[in-house]
């Protein structure tokens, strides 16, 4: 049998004529999917969420909140899989790399020693699976809320003393390994709340003498671009990591056509995945090293059925467009092949409505836009020509791909564009960041409160 080649341009340029010459080129970005390792079963969810639970028993069980909700969202080739058979990462590995993908960034649980949800990634260690990889510790407080929050916590980090030598000699392992992703030598490592350690840049700065001690020419620490964080320079970070939809969904990020909900007791967030891409597409390049981020969709109804944040009008092309200007930001902006990394929020995602892996719905398409967007020719190496082009794209799909509503007429392309074009972001607020937090311990003060914003966000316009 022939291979056949993954070049999305191949089944065209098979028409051209002899001779024809093929501008493209392939962009050298090094993309890295978020991997979520809660698939399979371990005593202490199975005691704090029932017997058998995995991130799967979430994912069944969401419901659509309104006309055109995309819930659940079910897999399609990989299936409800077990991350205890290695033979699934196998799978992936082929998959993320047939796409385009350079590696898997794993999310990585410790408490003060105490680990959780270790099992693939140390299933991946035993085999020679090809794929690259690298560690995100994602050192939240496990909750009953599913978002960190100080209030039912089942798991807390408690930043002991001696945290820091035994949390980088724990990782040894991982760096040793010859597919662990390096910048200069020095291991990648991604934190994901990087203010909730006490003394960060204390810290940071320890890790890295022991990684010198342990033989590496230092520590690559990349921090997630929380609400709470502005620059890398603040705790002293090597570099910052965009993770929309945080920073992507604050006021004025709602539909300007929402539609019609069916659940009376919907008291979350919607979110238009157009504007997000609006924001980002408009986001200047920093004074400091920035990693830029995406996501194919978000959706967390299956795991806050009634209080989700949702984006809608997610779908491939629009994802695919996204992407394809984020490489071009990169090349201008990262030109060292070390570092030139694109983060995707997520490979496997599935309770938060966020993966690349195929679904019923979709199938392979939001793949099939990654690898598309890695060919490109000379013209768009112009950031404002492109940001320009893609905006009016963008309202070419959003009307194709736009959902049913009963209460509002179908937006056309141009006054859609014209949306876009009159949008403007709003930052988060940090106090109102902090506010929601403590809310969300109460959820009826919480739900009350959500209520009160929407409906003083109806009466204005």
């Amino acid at each position: 049998m022939i291979p056949v080649t993954n070049d999305p341009s191949f089944a065209a340029l098979s028409r051209r004529e002899e001779g024809a010459k093929n501008d493209l080129q392939r962009d050298a970005a090094k993309l890295l999917a978020f991997y979520l390792p809660q698939y399979h079963r371990v005593k202490e969810n199975s005691e704090w969420w029932g017997p058998g639970f995995t991130e799967w028993t979430n994912v069944a069980r969401g419901k659509p909140n309104f006309k055109g909700h995309y819930q659940p969202h079910i897999p399609r080739d990989l299936g409800f899989y077990d991350l205890s058979h290695p033979d699934v990462m196998f799978e992936q590995a082929e998959m993320a790399k047939l796409y385009g993908l350079h590696g898997f960034c794993f999310y990585h649980y410790w408490f003060s020693g105490r680990r959780i949800l270790e099992r693939p990634v140390d299933n991946f260690l035993k085999t020679d699976i090809d794929l690259n990889f690298c560690l995100c510790w994602a050192n939240e407080n496990w909750t009953r809320t599913w978002d960190g929050d100080t209030k039912s916590v089942l798991l807390a980090q408690n930043y002991a003393e001696d945290d820091d030598a035994k949390f980088i000699e724990s990782l040894l392992p991982y760096f040793n390994d010859k597919r662990y992703i390096r910048v200069n030598g020095k291991p990648l490592l991604v934190v994901y709340r990087a203010k909730d350690i006490p003394s960060a840049s204390s810290s940071f700065a320890k890790w890295r003498q022991m990684a010198q001690e342990l033989g590496f020419p230092g520590l690559h620490i990349a921090v997630v671009d929380f609400y709470d964080i502005s620059t890398a320079s603040e705790v002293d970070a090597d570099a910052l990591v965009e993770f929309p939809p945080h920073k992507f969904n604050g006021p004025g990020s709602s539909p300007d056509q929402p539609p019609a909900l069916d659940n009376p007791e919907f008291a979350g967030s919607l979110v238009d995945y157009t504007k997000v891409v609006a924001q980002s597409l408009r986001r200047e390049a920093p004074p400091f090293k920035l990693y830029r981020g995406i996501i194919p969709s978000w959706d967390n109804t299956a795991r806050r059925q009634n209080t989700p944040t949702t984006l809608v009008n997610a779908n491939p092309e629009a994802y695919g467009e996204w992407l394809r200007y984020l490489r071009a930001y990169t090349r201008q902006n990262l030109t060292s092949n070390e570092d030139n990394f694109i983060f995707i929020n997520a490979w496997n995602e599935w309770g938060e409505g966020c993966h690349l892996e195929p679904d019923q719905k979709w199938e392979l398409r939001y793949l099939e836009q990654t690898l598309k967007s890695a060919y490109y020719n000379e013209a768009e190496n112009d950031l404002a020509a492109l940001r320009e082009g893609q905006m009016q794209k963008l309202a070419q799909i959003q009307a194709r791909h736009q959902l049913p509503s009963d209460r509002i007429p179908t937006a056309t392309t141009e006054s859609i564009a014209q949306q876009l074009t009159e949008y403007q972001s709003r930052p988060h607020s940090a106090a109102a960041f902090v506010a929601a937090r403590r809310l969300n311990q109460w959820p009826l003060l919480y739900k009350i409160a959500r209520l009160g914003y929407r409906t003083v966000r109806r009466i204005r316009g």
